[in-house]
């Protein structure tokens, strides 16, 4: 029997909506105000769904400390405090947009290769506020350990 469990972590971070091969108008018209320099902040959460079997020493899926300390080296560490434009190399400009949907897209990859074997990455859930959020799902098809 497989159990799950979800651990969510906050950051706050600066993005902005802007592809360089276009004009300032044409980004406008597109991206609205989210285009507008130098961007704008967002306190987001990142919440992360991971299954497996219970140990039965511990009856846990994985250590929690060792899940804090990958959220916080994957997650909080790197984007709290940053413009993601500038600090992620994905989204350089006239890379990916800093979107909810890329960035727990990026986040799922980085998370998921670094749990240990037997634990499965289900769900990261990225959301900019209350009333938006995107998440990445893992492909079922992968089987249990992908």
């Amino acid at each position: 029997m497989r159990s799950s469990l979800t651990r969510t972590v906050a950051f706050r971070a600066t993005h902005r909506f802007f592809k360089p091969g276009w004009s300032e108008p044409e980004n406008r018209a597109r991206f609205g105000w989210t285009a507008d320099a130098p961007g704008h902040s967002h306190d987001y959460t990142c919440a992360v769904k991971v299954s497996g079997p219970l140990d039965p020493e511990t009856d846990m899926i994985l250590d929690l400390p060792l899940l804090d300390r990958i959220l916080a080296d994957e997650v909080a560490g790197p984007l709290d405090g940053k413009h993601l434009n500038e600090a992620v190399p994905e989204f350089a400009y006239g890379r990916a947009l800093p979107t909810c949907e890329a960035l727990a897209h990026y986040l799922f990859d980085r998370i998921a290769a670094r749990l240990p074997e037997g634990v499965t990455l289900e769900l990261v859930r990225v959301a900019e506020d209350a009333s938006l959020y995107a998440e990445c799902e893992r492909d079922p098809g992968l089987g249990v350990g992908g």
